[in-house]
């Protein structure tokens, strides 16, 4: 029986987290780690994309701003090399109701983590990035 039949089947299991805040980042790993998942962090854009030129994740908990490339322009390039991975992203900022950072979210229909944060809310996020793929997974293969 296949997973894709199951609305609660883990589709992420690998999770790149990408923060300038090397402690917040060291947090999310161990939280993230203490659930299952397997977790690698980088703490810029530019470091993030050397990664996932070499590795595969599932999903990228992405800060917005950071030194070198902010989250936006990650996602940018992201969307250049791997265009697969813009679905499996998750944005986290401090800043909520900048206009700026908000149009991007529209723009890419992104869904947001807002500092601070709990271990509740990065896994209820967490889940509702499954609940997108899972839905996702079925239109394509329901397409098929």
């Amino acid at each position: 029986m296949s997973n894709a039949a199951d609305p609660n089947a883990r589709h992420i299991r690998s999770v790149l987290v990408v923060d300038d805040d090397v402690e917040l980042a060291m947090m999310y790993k161990e939280l993230l780690g203490s659930q299952g998942y397997i977790v690698n962090t980088a703490p810029n854009g530019v470091e993030a994309l050397k990664l996932i030129m070499r590795h595969e994740v599932d999903a990228i908990i992405c800060d917005m701003m950071m030194p070198h490339m902010p989250g936006d322009m990650f996602y940018t390039a992201v969307e250049r090399v791997k265009p697969h991975l813009c679905a499996r992203f998750i944005f986290v900022t401090s800043y909520e109701g900048n206009p700026k950072i908000e149009a991007f979210f529209k723009k890419v229909n992104g869904i947001v983590l807002y500092k601070p944060t709990t271990l509740g809310k990065l896994m209820g996020t967490l889940n509702l990035l499954n609940q997108r793929l899972a839905n996702a997974g079925k239109k394509a293969s329901g397409a098929a």
